[in-house]
């Protein structure tokens, strides 16, 4: 297999400039097509990235019948990635996918089942779990150090103008983003969501023409709840994009800003009707932790393409995280607890 992986990105908008500027692009891929609907899109990212030699076309199709490449970048807008990936599958692509990964669980499990039956790798970037502080976080849980986690809470509150597809997208903070939270729960805990209730409304004063704020409350594998709240039309006193969190152990609890701050306890004392606490340190390294976001999502494509490895991110476990979202569209809109079905 050559140096430098042969890749075709589809989907020129403003998140695309982040995947080519990353250093595992620079460094390991070979950016040899690039689609839009709007042509004029791709001409000007291959202008502003210097892909003179890029082959620029409206179809995928058209586009990967010319270049042949070995992966296939997918850059577009949710209700595109089924059929993107899908075409890059059936050219025996590769294929790492912005989130979420379908519009639909239905999608989703056709995408999954048409990985397994080309053989290929089929990843989604969910680049917040690649954050140095959320891996610092999972190994700290790991260590045991509060014993089992027991409970967890994410607060996630940002006031995001972003105009365009979002502002008139249905579900837009759970299918859009809250998929990056739920993600790192799943993470944190290391268990899966098995049921939830969810609450979905549009505040007053919103600018996004659905559902911006919504509060969700999971069941998760091992009795392990996790309650989430979040607003994308949230303006003042807001969190950080990794949202703030607590987790609840049998034996302390842990508070993180997401930021750079965290408090963390745990019992000392065996009686009084509050026992006696101690302070604990988070390490500030997580040894061996894979970090770096988008790039370091993209990095590990690449060696799973060049080594036969298997990305975190792959595509049957990123399914997990899906459904976590889909459910709870699904309890919003019905107002009653469903099931958690990947």
């Amino acid at each position: 297999m050559p140096e430098k992986v042969r890749t075709v990105l589809v989907g020129c908008g403003e998140i695309s400039r982040a995947w080519l500027s990353s250093e595992a692009v620079r460094n390991d891929v070979e950016t040899a097509g690039l689609v839009d609907i709007d042509l004029s899109a791709a001409e000007r990212l291959a202008a502003e990235h210097g892909l003179r030699q890029a082959v620029i076309g409206t179809d995928l199709d058209t586009v990967l019948r010319r270049v042949r490449p070995e992966a296939v970048f997918d850059c577009t807008v949710p209700e595109a990635h089924y059929r993107v990936t899908l075409t890059a599958l059936a050219h025996g692509c590769h294929v790492l996918g912005e989130k979420p990964m379908a519009a639909t669980m239905g999608e989703a499990r056709r995408m999954v089942a048409a990985a397994r039956k080309a053989g290929r790798i089929y990843a989604v970037i969910q680049n917040r779990r690649y954050q140095p502080f959320v891996r610092r976080l999972a190994s700290f849980l790991k260590s045991d150090r509060i014993g089992a986690v027991t409970t967890l809470q994410s607060n996630f509150f940002i006031g995001a103008h972003f105009g365009g597809f979002r502002d008139r997208m249905e579900h837009v903070l759970l299918l859009d983003m809250a998929i990056h939270t739920f993600d790192v729960a799943r993470l944190l805990t290391e268990a899966d969501a098995a049921a939830v209730y969810c609450l979905e409304w549009n505040p007053s004063g919103s600018w996004y023409e659905h559902g911006a704020s919504a509060v969700a409350v999971f069941e998760m594998t091992g009795g392990i709840v996790y309650t989430y709240q979040g607003s994308w039309c949230a303006e003042g006193v807001n969190t950080p994009w990794e949202a703030s969190w607590r987790i609840q152990g049998e034996r302390g609890g842990v508070i993180w800003d997401g930021a750079e701050a965290f408090c963390a306890e745990a019992v000392s004392g065996t009686t009084g009707f509050i026992r006696e606490r101690r302070r604990l340190d988070v390490p500030p390294d997580a040894p061996e932790a894979k970090t770096g976001g988008h790039d370091g999502v993209i990095g590990e494509f690449i060696r799973c393409i060049k080594t036969g490895g298997v990305p975190e991110t792959v595509c049957t476990d990123n399914i997990k995280s899906l459904a976590m979202v889909h459910a709870a569209i699904e309890s919003a809109g019905r107002r009653r607890r469903v099931a958690v079905k990947a």
